[in-house]
């Protein structure tokens, strides 16, 4: 496995692997890996000849009052993983290198940036696509694979790849979960012991709404309703619990198969995900 801190060394690797006729695979990631990005790897693994990982927090997509500084690291357990899946190369670029200090672009998908997570984070997902470009123009991967988890992420990143022509073929993994259906996060270990048990009722509540659509339930306000009480009767403080258009994020009266339910919740102060499609 091949570590490259600088963009001249990880482009020197990528490139002697196309001369080799090799296919190359990609998976972005903040690192404090966990079984979720390491079903990414693999599925870039059966997909493509050299599978490139990325580990970089990127400080462009949180906000001053976020948890940037927090965010778990332990960079010596993330390469062991990927040690162990065998992962040909791992890109672990410093923030002055893909921010100097001239930086000045700022990518902005529109529309699908500003609704679920960008109406309380708006500065995240124009940080995303910044990020996720730069590495994409840097790594030039024929695939890269992205969680289901952060649906809403990666809907932004493939219509980003269809508006600039861009040649990488975006893949979706599928939501990994703890035994108990918590969907898998390096956020996970911020909750407390408490917080932990009453967080499963995210999954929860989507298994109610995905059973209860099954039996005939199509009214989007009494389904949302009820998702919303059973969230906070375990202590969640809801941030948006809604039914949209798979494709466009856009809000639909009435539930459909194809309807995206996604949700966002705090516990404590750690902010959870999870979505299904009906």
């Amino acid at each position: 496995m091949q570590i490259a801190k600088s963009i001249t060394k990880v482009k020197r690797i990528v490139t002697t692997a196309k001369h080799k006729h090799k296919t190359i695979g990609f998976v972005p990631t903040m690192g404090a890996l966990h079984e979720g990005h390491l079903s990414l790897v693999r599925i870039a693994r059966t997909k493509s000849d050299c599978v490139v990982v990325s580990i970089f927090v990127n400080p462009t997509q949180f906000a001053p009052h976020e948890d940037l500084r927090k965010y778990p690291r332990d960079i010596k357990e993330d390469l062991a993983l990927l040690r162990h899946e065998g992962v040909d190369v791992v890109f672990v670029p410093s923030v002055r290198t893909l921010y100097p200090s001239d930086f000045k672009t700022r990518v902005t998908v529109h529309d699908l940036s500003s609704v679920l997570c960008g109406v309380t984070r708006p500065h995240h997902f124009p940080g995303v696509a910044t990020v996720v470009l730069k590495l994409f123009n840097i790594i030039q991967p024929n695939i890269a694979v992205f969680g289901k988890k952060d649906y809403q992420q990666a809907i932004i990143i493939k219509q980003m790849v269809k508006d600039l022509n861009l040649g990488t073929r975006i893949v979706l993994g599928p939501i990994v979960r703890e035994p108990d259906g918590l969907a898998m996060s390096s956020r996970n270990q911020y909750l407390s012991k408490h917080e932990r048990a009453n967080a499963v009722v995210l999954h929860q509540s989507i298994q109610w709404v995905t059973r209860a659509f099954k039996n005939g339930l199509t009214d989007t306000r009494k389904a949302l309703q009820n998702m919303r009480r059973m969230i906070r009767t375990r202590g969640g403080t809801v941030d948006y619990v809604t039914a949209v258009d798979r494709k466009t994020l856009t809000a639909v009266q009435k539930l459909k198969k194809g309807t995206l339910i996604a949700v966002a919740v705090y516990f404590g102060s750690t902010r959870l995900i999870d979505n299904t499609v009906l």
